[in-house]
């Protein structure tokens, strides 16, 4: 390592400390030339291949701004989409790969996603998996009412009023009315 101020080449290690998350080593170093002290940060570096041969370095900003273009309009935050990224980050991470093939990155976005934003989710997924007809949306919006039907609690107000605005719209949809 270098030393950033005189440019020596040797520099030694006086103290190393893992970050608090784990993903990386922060090393405290000082330079035997100059005497000048610094820090420098170790991270493993993941790399993503594409479907066309190509890897690149994985990009937690990468994810988020898809995210954020699929969110376009919903009410998410960008705390949200933060938390969103790392999520994702951290599930990659955790399969212990050093490269990983695009479309687990996809995968990885989809989950979080879905609980964050249902409208997003859909956005996002049907770009994602190439929906290509209106069957592939209605085969889609199927299975989250089904899984939000699995995973209701009885007496939440919240899911008996999501679902009674999906069953509302719905008949007002079929009779012509807005």
């Amino acid at each position: 390592m270098h030393c950033p101020f005189c440019r020596h080449p040797d520099t030694r290690v006086i103290d190393s400390r893992s970050t608090e998350d784990g993903a990386a080593i922060r090393r405290r170093r000082t330079c035997p030339e100059c005497g000048r002290r610094f820090t420098t940060q170790e991270t493993v570096l993941l790399m993503v291949s594409k479907r066309s041969g190509v890897t690149e370095p994985f990009s937690r900003d990468k994810v988020v701004a898809g995210v954020r273009r699929a969110c376009q309009g919903r009410p998410v935050s960008e705390d949200s989409l933060a938390q969103l990224g790392q999520r994702v980050e951290e599930a990659i991470r955790a399969k212990g790969a050093a490269e990983i093939p695009s479309n687990e990155v996809g995968l990885a976005i989809l989950g979080p996603l879905r609980e964050l934003d249902e409208v997003a989710y859909l956005r996002f997924a049907s770009v994602y998996r190439g929906f290509e007809s209106l069957a592939d949306f209605e085969a889609e919006i199927e299975q989250l009412k089904v899984e939000r039907e699995s995973n209701r609690t009885p007496g939440d107000p919240r899911a008996d009023r999501k679902v009674q605005g999906a069953t509302d719209s719905a008949s007002k949809g079929e009779k012509g009315e807005s």
